[in-house]
């Protein structure tokens, strides 16, 4: 009796403290980032400006009228949504192929794509600029586009297929005995049976694409520029600009941490109806 009333007492309290201390632990960093954000470069290296100081909103003026934020921004939103929706439209049809006429070589395949992901990416970064800039892609949305694109493939088409292998078999099959052709069955009955772990996929491949800072830091230079090149010029010979720094990065993480706050539920119904399983 007295271990039973330890394990209630530990359920009841232990938990939620041991959970709300690893969600402080990972949230702090943002934290401080955004506190930062409101010190002047000369406080933000401060000891005694650590904690009390001034706050200012010089940073974020500077940050809009001289580094031209909203350009910066708009290649953002531009590469992610766009690589966002041509992964999609190759992934869906891959992960349903894959899903429900699956052949000898479809683990095989699988097993390749995910082998992708473990290349490091210095490896092809010089053969991917000489090529980029051998035939004039080289700063343009279409080459961010189509990198974010193949980057986020691998992991797009493994959600999907552990998604639709939830679906019952027999639902496509009546579709094809009531003369549904393969686009029809994709249309028709899968999207809408799938919208969930479909929705989970195109947040994540999302959330992705926005962050990625190696390739469009090092495949762009002014014209596709996103906001990951917008931090990485916030430093110079003398070090880093702190103050401005952390402005330039809670303005380029404000957008993503308010869409997963708000799509939380679908995006941790899917993942853990598809993609865990």
């Amino acid at each position: 009796m007295p271990i039973v009333a330890q394990t209630s007492k530990f359920s009841t309290f232990g938990r939620p403290v041991l959970a709300w201390g690893v969600g402080l632990l990972f949230f702090f960093p943002i934290f401080w980032m955004v506190l930062t954000s409101f010190k002047t470069d000369a406080d933000a290296v401060k000891p005694e400006n650590l904690v009390f100081f001034t706050p200012t909103l010089e940073n974020y003026f500077n940050m809009v009228e001289n580094y031209d934020y909203w350009r910066f921004a708009r290649n953002s939103i531009i590469t992610a949504v766009s690589a966002t929706i041509f992964t999609l439209f190759v992934s869906i049809p891959a992960a349903y192929s894959m899903a429900f006429n699956p052949s000898r070589a479809t683990k095989d395949i699988l097993m390749w794509m995910l082998s992708t992901k473990m290349l490091p990416a210095a490896a092809v970064l010089y053969p991917m600029i000489f090529l980029a800039k051998g035939i004039g892609l080289y700063d343009t949305h279409i080459l961010i586009i189509t990198v974010l694109s193949l980057i986020n493939l691998p992991i797009a088409i493994w959600m999907l297929f552990t998604y639709f292998k939830e679906i019952p078999r027999d639902i496509i099959e009546a579709g094809k005995m009531d003369g549904v052709n393969t686009w029809g069955e994709i249309k028709e009955i899968l999207i809408p049976l799938a919208w969930g772990g479909i929705a989970s996929t195109a947040l994540l491949v999302f959330i992705f694409c926005w962050n990625e800072a190696y390739w469009t830091v090092r495949l762009t230079t002014i014209d596709a520029a996103t906001l990951s090149k917008l931090i990485e010029g916030n430093r110079a010979p003398e070090g880093l600009f702190f103050g401005r720094l952390s402005a330039v990065s809670t303005a380029a993480v404000g957008p993503i941490v308010v869409l997963g706050w708000f799509c939380q539920k679908q995006l941790v119904q899917g993942l853990t109806f598809g993609a865990v399983k």
